[in-house]
């Protein structure tokens, strides 16, 4: 993960530079500030493609800058097509195709993007500032304005808060061009129903997963796999594993006591041949970490909190003791298949919406997390599910088909890779657990405990009030994160939409805590 920063006044460097340094970690290997008329930009460059200093940004051309904290997965066809044209470049980086595209097309650019990215481009010669951000959110992207109404763009809101009144997550698949947000592309409403039969889902399922992971290999640098031991993750790997025919490295974690998914982690890793390393963390690991994580996350989120500890403790061992620098994930399959408390969408259109909901969301969320305990660390994130080609599949499948109606979750997408025995039946048709559960549900338990250590009741009700404008506490852990979080970020809590809960209006998800582990069907899911 790179990160960039751009304010909309060149005077401005004292406050440019204090915002700057904070989001430094995200791109450890080179630093670079430049002055235009138009406003002062920043890059820390992570560099994973065309990793020789020529593929430094910001990047220019006939006068324009562009900065980039992105992978354009189809830049190799696009850079054919542009030398061809005449188009001449100076770099290994799929960023550098961004301006002459941009010379070539405008905006229409962003329209034919396979990436993940955000990216910030001045046009010195009409005086213009473009910013843009993928459908997704894969890539975090911030906006505010100076008091002098000038724009300001930076890949975390920690950047912007000092100069800026009022930050805001960028749109998602949005760019801004002449004060305007305009849509370009909106997954929810660019899939067509056209899979609805059980063998067209299945085919276009396994197919596009394989290509999303495919493409996402290629890097010049060294590869590495998160794996949880669940069915997403495990897939990744395995898909990987068998394209690239040598031992890719997985990477697991869990409390010392009972981490129920290092067991499944180490089964799918010897059925694949992976070269595995895991990690223990400690109730006292979790403790000392929780203020940097909600720091780093920008958010006070329960379930997203949970599910970060262990992935960010997992993230800093694997940057102190390896050499990896990209970390594949299996992140937007829950949204896209379903979670637990899914099993009891009322019909169809209740499960497809429910679906779609979570889509737009999960730049708050689970996106968010894996960003920020990836980067903080000087690591990249790609999210096979999160691809375009098979977000739009996926969502077109008639929801009958992927509601639980075969008594297990996830159906589809298991049966989709049953044939080709990549994973052993024990992990593939093996039931979800929560990620922040299966670390070990003594994490959960310890926060929980923890918490209550720090407020009576009555203590608990009255700084609750305290934080009424906004997603209001419920409990004694949501009280004591929301505490972190304006220890940092005072007043700016609507950054996050509200707490992540179950659909409280359907029946069986009426529930006071985020996790699958309150459900009364959660089953066999967390042994």
């Amino acid at each position: 993960m790179c990160g960039l920063m751009f304010i909309g006044n060149s005077s401005k460097m004292q406050e440019f530079m204090h915002g700057f340094k904070k989001i430094a970690r995200r791109g450890p290997d080179m630093e670079r500030v430049e002055i235009m008329d138009q406003g002062i930009l920043g890059f820390h460059r992570l560099a994973i493609m065309g990793v020789e200093p020529s593929g430094m940004q910001p990047m220019h051309q006939l006068g324009n800058a562009v900065i980039c904290n992105g992978e354009i997965y189809n830049f190799r066809a696009i850079k054919k097509e542009l030398m061809e044209a005449g188009v001449e470049f100076h770099s290994g980086s799929d960023c550098e195709i961004l301006l002459p595209l941009y010379e070539k097309m405008g905006c229409q650019l962003f329209n034919i993007l396979d990436a993940e990215f955000a990216c910030v481009i001045v046009d010195a010669s009409r005086k213009k500032i473009i910013a843009a951000r993928d459908p997704l959110g894969i890539r975090p992207l911030f906006y505010g304005y100076l008091s002098d109404g000038s724009i300001c763009f930076a890949s975390e809101a920690k950047a912007l808060t000092d100069c800026c009144d009022r930050v805001k997550p960028f749109p998602c698949g949005t760019y801004y061009e002449d004060g305007q947000f305009i849509t370009y592309h909106d997954n929810c409403t660019q899939s067509q129903p056209g899979f609805d039969t059980l063998t067209s889902a299945l085919e276009v399922i396994h197919d596009d997963l394989e290509k999303a992971v495919i493409k996402r290999l290629d890097a010049d640098v060294e590869l590495g796999f998160l794996l949880s031991g669940g069915l997403d993750s495990s897939l990744v790997c395995a898909i990987a594993q068998k394209y690239l025919k040598k031992p890719i490295k997985t990477y697991a974690i869990g409390m010392a006591a009972d981490a129920i998914d290092l067991k499944y982690a180490r089964e799918a890793a010897a059925y694949i041949g992976s070269q595995h390393s895991e990690f223990l963390m400690s109730r006292e690991d979790v403790l000392s970490a929780l203020d940097e994580v909600i720091m780093t996350l920008e958010t006070y989120d329960i379930t997203t909190i949970r599910a970060s500890l262990g992935m960010y403790l997992l993230c800093r061992q694997i940057h102190a003791k390896t050499n990896t620098k990209v970390l594949l994930s299996g992140e937007v399959s829950d949204e896209l298949f379903g979670y637990k408390y899914t099993d009891y969408a009322p019909d169809a259109q209740a499960f497809q919406e429910e679906s779609e909901k979570r889509i737009r969301e999960l730049y708050m969320y689970d996106v968010l997390r894996a960003d920020r305990c990836i980067s903080a660390h000087a690591l990249e994130a790609r999210v096979p599910f999160g691809d375009l080609r098979f977000l739009s599949d996926v969502l077109a499948i008639d929801p009958q088909l992927k509601m639980n109606r075969y008594g297990k979750g996830k159906y589809l997408l298991r049966k989709a890779f049953e044939k080709d025995k990549l994973l052993p039946d024990s992990i593939l048709m093996r039931e979800k657990a929560a990620f922040s559960d299966a670390v070990g549900h003594s994490m959960v338990d310890e926060l929980k405990a923890y918490a209550q250590t720090l407020y009576s009741d009555e203590e608990f009700t009255n700084r609750c009030q305290l934080y009424a404008y906004h997603a209001i506490p419920y409990t004694k852990e949501s009280l004591m994160y929301r505490e972190i979080f304006e220890k940092y970020y005072p007043g700016r809590a609507a950054w996050i939409k509200d707490y992540w809960l179950p659909n409280q209006s359907w029946k069986g998800c009426h529930v006071s805590d985020p996790s699958a582990r309150v459900l009364d069907n959660y089953g066999e899911s967390g042994k």
